[in-house]
């Protein structure tokens, strides 16, 4: 009765999605700061998404490696690590002295979001009450989307209406994180017998048999989902600047903002569709998203631009908590966090190779031609994805 209360009275799923949101936000906060460091660098276009994708393979490397190490140590030694790696990509950006400096920060930063990923994802659904596991999804998901985007609002904002705009954002961030530290410190461990690693060997990539016919269909959404966020990511700040001659860091900032806006209200919705509905109901939204970011870039139009955003986010958003929450649910709870991880590999291949394709195309076609050849691709990618599910539905709903 003791320990019952005790753990009653400690925070809870909340404050768990909290923390994972704050630790997500650090890795867009150089967002709209690309174009500064453009200037002081005097770097490329193409070694702008090279140093962006620095921090995808920072996370893949991780969930291949350590994918269900909070499986086995617990989450909270987890989430205490990954925010220890945000704090030191903090760091470097903060003290940055040239190419090197960013992208070990992104390299860092990558290694925190891949900690964070299936570990912070795995506690918010594991801290939830009886009853409220779909609201625990929606938490998980919404603060994984949700400090995506707070990233470049956050540092936009700094930037343009502070002083220090390469320094200011960092020293914010690193306060938040102090607070994301005192929280964890408070949260249960979920995991029953934490224990130190069986094997030194990586097994991170963790896909029981049973749980294959629906990760594969829910990862390759996920792919193309991401992809979206990563080109609005990387790119989308030099598209706003360079071609519609938009040069206030807020506007980037909030530009970049709302497609994970757009993900965030699309995966509201996923509870009401349903997640049998929700996964080709959101491949087409993505569609129709990437139809209207196509026609921004061949219309150099700034309104027709956000609601690209806004639609191609709702759409990712929709598919991708439909199919983390399929995965969650198929997956058994000895195995949860590897199998998470590996759903957040592949989503995460999604937001680094197509981008470093968008930027070595832009050096021959420029952006505008980069990224209607990148919302082609990413349209098939969709339109097949969605057919497959509608011929062959996910099962049933479970709870998580």
């Amino acid at each position: 009765m003791t320990v019952r209360t005790s753990r009653a009275r400690r925070p809870g799923s909340l404050a768990a999605a909290g923390v994972f949101a704050i630790g997500m936000a650090g890795t867009t906060l150089p967002t709209p700061l690309y174009g500064l460091y453009r200037q002081q660098l005097g770097i490329s276009e193409l070694m702008v998404t090279v140093v962006f994708a620095t921090y995808a393979l920072g996370v893949i490397t991780v969930l291949f490696g350590a994918g269900n190490l909070s499986d086995e140590i617990g989450r909270r030694p987890v989430l205490f690590a990954a925010l220890g790696l945000s704090a030191a990509s903090a760091l470097c950006f903060l003290f940055e002295g040239g190419l090197p400096m960013l992208l070990l920060g992104r390299v860092l930063s990558g290694f925190a979001a891949g900690l964070f990923s299936g570990a912070a994802t795995a506690a918010v659904l594991e801290l939830a009450r009886p009853g409220r596991e779909s609201r625990a999804g929606f938490a998980a998901t919404a603060a994984n989307m949700g400090g995506l985007g707070c990233g470049p609002l956050l540092a936009g904002l700094l930037a343009q209406y502070a002083p220090r705009p390469l320094a200011l954002p960092f020293l914010v961030h690193l306060l938040l994180l102090a607070v994301a530290a005192l929280v964890t410190r408070l949260l249960p461990e979920t995991v029953a017998h934490p224990h130190r690693p069986r094997s030194r060997r990586p097994q991170g990539l963790v896909v029981p048999p049973a749980v294959r016919a629906v990760f594969a269909p829910a990862a390759v959404v996920a792919f193309a989902g991401f992809a979206l966020l990563g080109l609005f990511t990387a790119i989308a700040p030099s598209f706003v600047a360079q071609t519609l001659d938009v040069h206030n860091l807020a506007v980037s900032g909030a530009v970049v903002c709302t497609v994970f806006v757009g993900s965030t209200l699309g995966q509201s919705l996923t509870g009401r569709i349903g997640v049998r509905a929700a996964l080709p109901t959101g491949c087409l939204i993505l569609v129709l998203g990437l139809l209207l970011v196509g026609a921004s870039l061949a219309a150099a139009s700034l309104p027709v631009l956000v609601a690209g955003a806004l639609c191609g986010g709702t759409g990712q958003g929709l598919a991708f908590r439909a199919g983390l929450t399929a995965v969650g649910a198929a997956a058994p709870p000895e195995h949860r966090g590897g199998t998470l991880s590996a759903f957040f590999l592949v989503a995460y291949l999604g937001i680094s190779l197509p981008v470093v394709g968008v930027g070595a195309l832009s050096t021959e076609l420029g952006l505008r031609g980069a990224g209607l050849t990148f919302a082609g691709c990413v349209i098939a990618v969709a339109v097949a994805v969605g057919g497959y599910v509608l011929r062959r539905p996910l099962p049933a709903e479970r709870p998580a």
